[in-house]
């Protein structure tokens, strides 16, 4: 057995164990159903920036001076979006979890909901005039928006099992006459489980700050969550994972579905904060983001395949390759590259995995350069993943043109990081 068919079913076998992990798919669901959110919190960002803002949009010319009193419509999307986004992650992965254990029905999302509200403190402490005041009855947004996901996902996850285990004890059971409408049976054969499970996370939630001196929400956000998001916007943890999804890419697994439940969360993530930052004024904190990932790390689909493709137009002188190219040309203007890794293939290919893994490392260390030293802007608004290059480092990035010529730069030095491997394909038999 060669190197390659060792690789492939040694990587084979872990990309089985990860997915058939029981939580995996119900993440990667989960947030597939959230980018419409995030990229509606985002098009309200837009339209603020680029629309109804005095300084920047519009409405800075004096016959559209009145869309600068339409800017509250943006600021309440954004709000309902952005700020909102891990009780709509709870509910879903609420709803997820049951149906892996076969319960029907979106009750329990509004149980997972209910059970993270109960372990988060429902009141806010400020200082006014040295002054401490509790103000009660208010759930601080630091628990609904993004720093609350990973709380949100573990209290999710862990309720709802406990939820479904309960709900399978027929002891807890109450049972109703005949005479009573099913949909009154079920809510009552439901009470008890609901009830337990809402306490027991009640309790924890109390019993945690007892013990620690602190929420829940403060553990898991400053011991694991900070840290994650810390790693994802470090050039080492951008390389491992590009590394391992293009590697996975190669033996022909989908690297990018396989790692979706770890890099979703932390880049969809790091840019609705940069969205909430760039809507409220403040300073964009974050470089490495989902838009950023697409737009400089998988131009034209995993791997820069657009590279591929334009540097098979220039040089190639296989007829095989030139028309798989010229097929690829338009889904790979779009992103979409999967005629081109399986018509070729570059799967299981030893020449061209070489670019197909490293393309995406150099043209992502380009990328957060030109960003880090202020010449491309940061990415602030999320956009559809198809947005062709151009367009979308100018939408996701409210109008860099920085942005736009670094996304440029990179583009041609994917085609010349490919051109080498086209030529040394040229010398090999159809």
């Amino acid at each position: 057995m060669g190197f390659m068919d060792k690789l492939s079913v040694n990587l084979g076998n872990v990309a089985v164990k990860i997915n058939n992990f029981r939580y995996i798919s119900v993440i990667k669901d989960t947030f597939s159903s959230l980018i419409p959110v995030v990229i509606t919190g985002a098009f309200a960002t837009l339209l603020s920036a680029m629309v109804f803002d005095a300084n920047s949009g519009l409405a800075t010319i004096s016959a559209l001076s009145f869309l600068q009193k339409l800017k509250p419509i943006s600021t309440s999307m954004s709000y309902i979006t952005l700020s909102f986004l891990t009780i709509y992650a709870v509910f879903l992965i609420g709803v997820e979890v049951a149906k892996l254990n076969k319960e029907k029905g979106i009750f329990p999302g509004i149980i997972a909901v209910m059970c993270y509200l109960a372990i988060n403190p429902t009141h806010y402490e400020v200082i006014n005039n040295n002054k401490s005041i509790v103000i009660e009855d208010i759930l601080s947004k630091q628990y609904t928006d993004t720093r609350g996901l990973f709380l949100g996902i573990i209290v999710s996850i862990a309720s709802i099992e406990f939820y479904c285990w309960l709900n399978r004890q027929e002891k807890l059971k109450i049972k109703m006459p005949d005479s009573v409408p099913p949909n009154v049976a079920v809510s009552f054969s439901s009470l008890i489980p609901t009830v337990l499970t809402v306490t027991f996370i009640a309790v924890l939630g109390f019993i945690t700050k007892e013990v620690t001196g602190v929420y829940a929400y403060d553990i898991i956000y400053n011991t694991l969550q900070r840290p994650l998001e810390n790693i994802m916007q470090g050039v080492p943890g951008m390389i491992i994972l590009i590394t391992l999804i293009q590697v996975f890419w190669i033996i022909g697994i989908h690297g990018n579905q396989l790692f979706q439940a770890i890099k979703d969360p932390l880049l969809l993530t790091a840019v609705a904060v940069n969205t909430d930052a760039f809507q409220s004024g403040r300073e964009v904190p974050n470089i490495i983001t989902a838009p950023f990932w697409n737009e400089y790390m998988e131009i034209g689909g995993s791997g820069c395949t657009i590279g591929l493709i334009i540097a098979i137009l220039l040089i190639s002188h296989r007829e095989d390759m030139k028309k798989i190219a010229k097929l690829s040309l338009v889904p790979g203007i779009f992103n979409i590259n999967e005629p081109i890794i399986f018509g070729l293939p570059i799967i299981l290919n030893p020449i061209l995995a070489v670019p197909f893994i490293i393309t995406p490392i150099i043209t992502g260390g380009i990328g957060y350069f030109l960003t880090s030293i202020g010449f491309a802007g940061k990415a602030v608004i999320m956009v559809p993943w198809t947005t062709p290059p151009i367009i979308s480092a100018y939408l996701s990035t409210a109008g860099s043109i920085g942005a736009v010529i670094t996304q440029i730069i990179c583009l041609i030095a994917s085609v010349v990081i490919y051109l080498p491997f086209v030529k040394i394909c040229n010398k090999m038999n159809n």
